[in-house]
C-alpha cells in the first residue's frame, strides 16, 4: 500500500465504528497520522453494537498506521475546543485533513423507521442533527482556524444521497441537505485561503449497525420494496472504501477544483482504480448498473453485464432525486 499521505495529519470524528473507523483505517494505510474521536475509549459494555477508540487504534496499528485516540463527546463544545488545542500543540499547528463524520442518530433513525414525522419523538431532530450537522460546523470552525494560517487543508463532510432523495425520515434528510450546504458554503469562504471543502456521498455502507438493521429485516420477512432494498445487501460498500477514496482525494494536486462540490465515493473509486476491502467495485447509486437492477431485481445476478453509465442529474431530479423542486 502506497504511503502517499506520510507526513500528513488527519482528524476523523466519530471513529469508534462504522464509516468513521473505515475512514481512519484507510487514511492510516496511506501513511497519515490519524487522530480519532469517540465517546468510548475502551470496549463498550452496552447492549448496542460495540465499538471503541482502542479497538480502532488496534486495527490501525495492525496495518502499520499511526493512530492517536482522543475521547471526545461532540455535544460538548469545550471538549471539541480542547481536542483542536491538543492537535495544535502536538503537531505544531499542522492539520491537513478533517473528516466530519461523527453521528449519533443511527439508533434513533432505526427506532423511527416507517413513522411519519408527526408520530415520531420530538427528540429525533436533535438525535439526528446535534451530534451530526451541528458537530460538523463546530469542528470545521476550529479546523479552519488552523488550516487558513497554513493556507492548506481539506475538510470532508460525510453526507448522503438522503440530502436529495427521501430516505428514512424528514429529520435525517434535512440534516444531510444541511451537510451538503455546509460543505458548499464554507468552501466559498475558505477558497481564498487555499483550503478545500467537499461533501462525501458513500453508497449503501454495511456498517455494524446497518448490517444488524438488515438482519432484523430478514428475520421479519419484510416484503416492502424499501425493506428489500436494504435486506438483500445489493451493491453494498464496506466502510474502508470511503477511507481509501478520501486518502486518494487528499493528495490530489488540484483538489481546489473540487471544492464546494459533492464527491461520490463509488465514482471516485472508479476514477482512482480503488477496490473495496472485499475486492469489489461497487457501482455509483446513479449508475445504470445500480438503477436498473434496483428497479428490476431479476437483473441483480447479471449486473456486470449492464454498462456502468451515470444517469444525468437532470433525469434523476425528475424522479429519484425529488427534492428540492424549483
Amino acid at each position: 500500500m502506497s504511503k502517499h499521505l506520510e507526513g500528513r495529519v488527519a482528524l476523523v470524528t466519530g471513529a469508534t465504528r462504522g464509516i468513521g473507523r473505515g475512514i481512519a483505517i484507510g487514511l492510516a494505510e496511506a501513511g497519515a497520522t490519524v487522530y480519532i474521536t469517540g465517546r468510548s475509549l475502551n470496549n463498550s459494555s452496552s447492549n448496542a453494537v460495540s465499538g471503541s477508540l482502542s479497538e480502532t487504534q488496534s486495527v490501525i496499528e495492525e496495518v502499520g498506521g499511526v493512530c492517536i485516540p482522543v475521547q471526545v463527546d461532540h455535544s460538548d463544545d469545550e471538549q471539541v475546543r480542547l481536542l483542536f488545542e491538543r492537535i495544535q500543540d502536538e503537531q505544531d499547528g499542522q492539520l491537513d485533513l478533517l473528516v466530519n463524520n461523527v453521528y449519533s442518530g443511527v439508533q434513533a433513525v432505526k427506532n423511527a423507521y416507517g413513522q411519519p414525522f408527526w408520530d415520531s419523538e420530538l427528540s429525533l431532530w436533535d438525535a439526528s442533527n446535534n451530534v451530526g450537522l451541528r458537530s460538523h460546523y463546530i469542528a470545521s470552525v476550529f479546523a479552519a482556524r488552523m488550516m487558513t494560517k497554513r493556507n492548506s487543508g481539506l475538510i470532508c463532510t460525510i453526507s448522503s444521497w438522503g440530502s436529495m432523495s427521501y430516505i428514512f425520515n424528514t429529520a435525517y434528510g434535512v440534516g444531510k441537505a444541511g451537510c451538503d450546504r455546509l460543505a458548499a458554503d464554507i468552501a466559498v469562504e475558505l477558497k481564498p485561503h487555499n483550503v478545500a471543502s467537499v461533501s462525501i456521498w458513500p453508497g449503501i455502507v454495511g456498517t455494524e449497525l446497518f448490517s444488524r438493521f438488515a438482519d432484523e429485516m430478514d428475520q421479519t420477512n419484510a416484503t416492502e420494496k424499501n425493506n428489500l432494498f436494504i435486506s438483500d445487501r445489493y451493491n453494498w460498500e464496506t466502510p474502508l472504501l470511503t477511507g481509501r477514496v478520501i486518502a486518494a482525494l487528499a493528495c490530489e494536486p488540484n483538489i481546489m477544483r473540487r471544492t464546494g462540490r459533492v464527491q461520490i465515493v463509488a465514482e471516485l473509486a472508479n476514477k482512482y482504480g480503488i477496490v473495496d476491502e472485499n475486492g469489489d467495485c461497487p457501482a455509483s447509486l446513479r449508475s445504470l448498473r445500480f438503477v436498473l437492477p434496483t428497479a428490476l431485481p431479476v437483473l441483480r445476478k447479471y449486473s456486470w453485464l449492464i454498462p456502468d453509465i451515470k444517469v444525468p442529474w437532470s433525469l434523476l431530479l425528475l424522479s429519484a432525486l425529488s427534492s428540492p423542486k424549483i
